[in-house]
């Protein structure tokens, strides 16, 4: 699903690129960063829409334009940064407030899609404060998919690995607080944002990055597989999403009746 979501993704990147091979560099950044180095994937998004404003820049692109004012994603960020700082003030100690700004982590640098910010949370919530093992965070993630909601609600079982009830109601609270602030603090800015060629470089070097991580968290899941059927569950998943083009809702049916069955037939479950 997660190649399934970065594969929607490349058609209107593509369309919107500048040269070619910064386009793929990108890609394989994103791509590399988010198999490798989860942790600092959000730096990488960053350098490649930061590379691509300067290359633009140096070019001269600019020259002219009567948007140079406007806010673009990167001063949006360095405010948004620091209000990891309050949030930590207000939570009641030191697990609620490790969720909290994983959870600010999650809500406020998901460029692309939830699937991006998977590998960071990842690495958090299994390597860094061991809160969950990989098998469970891989569970984590589907249960967001079968779920109402988008992918970034996968935080809500980390919050509740990590400090139960509490925990996960805290980190759905925080995950959502920046997109309901830059909606409301920031909406009368948008077209003045989406038409600024600054703001348009950057993103012209940020969103192959992401999709490239999107890509990347499939890897990274990937590697948390421990039995030999899930694996023909996983071929069997890519048969129906791209040479037969079922749907996500179906695909996921699927492999759960396929789960069941070899649980069932294991005797780890009752009938």
């Amino acid at each position: 699903i997660a190649i399934s979501a970065g594969a929607s993704l490349v058609a209107p990147s593509w369309r919107n690129r500048g040269a070619t091979w910064r386009w793929l560099l990108y890609l394989g950044a994103g791509l590399a960063a988010a198999a490798t180095v989860g942790e600092w994937l959000v730096i990488v998004l960053l350098g490649c829409g930061a590379a691509e404003l300067a290359i633009r820049s140096a070019r001269g692109d600019f020259r002219g334009s009567s948007n140079e004012d406007a806010p673009g994603p990167v001063d949006k960020l360095r405010g948004l940064a620091a209000a990891p700082l309050a949030l930590t003030w207000l939570t009641g100690g030191a697990v609620l407030a490790s969720v909290a700004w994983e959870a600010f982590k999650v809500g406020g640098l998901s460029f692309g899609g939830g699937f991006v910010i998977i590998p960071l949370m990842q690495t958090d919530a299994v390597s860094h404060y061991h809160w969950m093992t990989g098998a469970q965070f891989l569970n984590a993630v589907a249960l967001g998919q079968v779920t109402p909601g988008p992918v970034v609600q996968t935080v809500a079982v980390v919050g509740y690995a990590a400090a139960g009830i509490g925990g996960a109601l805290l980190a759905s609270a925080v995950a959502f607080a920046p997109s309901f602030a830059f909606v409301l603090l920031g909406g009368r800015h948008f077209d003045r944002i989406r038409g600024d060629q600054r703001a348009r470089a950057f993103l012209n070097g940020a969103g192959p990055a992401a999709i490239g991580a999107i890509f990347g968290s499939a890897i990274t899941l990937a590697r948390t597989l421990s039995h030999p059927w899930q694996f023909l569950v996983l071929a069997g998943a890519l048969v129906l999403l791209f040479p037969l083009r079922r749907g996500v809702v179906l695909t996921l049916l699927g492999a759960a009746a396929v789960g069941v069955t070899v649980a069932l037939a294991a005797g780890t479950v009752s009938p």
